[in-house]
């Protein structure tokens, strides 16, 4: 599972360069109030922010890193992005709440970063495309709509805060979905593919929900109901 924290290493800090802001409004939410957040069913705000994820945190070598944008995109390219293209797009910031599927939620997070419609625009999905899968090192990976991804608050992050990531958080770049549970805000993104039919990303294969939308409290794949779920 992937959750979020600050950090540092290299990049740019957002209060020089933010272009854009967003805050994630919440059902039910009147307003920008933060002192008495509105919990999905079943969550709790924790004391501290506990870190948790699957696997080894990866190694970043910026003269080898890349992002891959791949499958059914409309030219029928797959370009590849080093960390230097990935630094110079325009910085944009959203707020949203963190909601983790173990049942706490983070209320307030600022979160900086590239908005997944920046990079939809600029690299843009064939018109069949309904799904994403995210990749991340060591085959880690997690599936969401096209309409997550390209939703004003969907984020590839690279500071929390106002603080760049810590590896243990995602460092260097990191998606944020926050109207989702958060096992589908991949840590240590490496590649974006364009789905023409959906397929269950890592947790979905071993029984989390295939959407995950936390304000219907969709945590387990036996909740699904038709067409929640990839064809069969």
């Amino acid at each position: 599972m992937t959750q979020p924290e600050t950090g540092a290493q290299p990049g740019r800090e957002p209060s020089e360069r933010s272009e854009s802001g967003v805050r994630a409004q919440q059902p039910g939410q009147a307003g920008g109030d933060r002192q008495r957040p509105l919990l999905p069913p079943g969550q709790y705000v924790p004391r501290t922010l506990p870190v948790l994820h699957y696997g080894p945190i990866p190694a970043f070598h910026q003269d080898t890193w890349d992002l891959k944008i791949c499958g059914a995109t409309e030219s029928g390219a797959e370009p590849r992005l080093r960390w230097d293209d990935v630094a110079a797009l325009p910085v944009g910031d959203v707020v949203g709440d963190f909601h983790c599927v173990t049942k706490f939620t983070v209320p307030g997070i600022r979160w900086a970063g590239v908005l997944a419609s920046d990079l939809l625009r600029r690299y843009p999905p064939a018109a069949a495309v309904t799904h994403v899968m995210i990749w991340a090192d060591f085959g880690y990976s997690a599936n969401i709509r096209i309409t997550d991804f390209a939703a004003e608050t969907t984020l590839l992050a690279t500071h929390r805060d106002g603080a760049r990531l810590t590896p243990e958080h995602g460092y260097p770049l990191r998606l944020v979905v926050p109207h989702l549970y958060a096992w589908k805000s991949v840590k240590w993104i490496r590649a974006l593919e364009y789905l023409t039919k959906d397929r269950r990303g890592f947790w979905e294969e071993r029984g989390y929900h295939n959407t995950a939308d936390p304000w219907r409290e969709q945590r387990y794949s036996y909740q699904e109901t038709q067409g929640e779920g990839p064809p069969q």
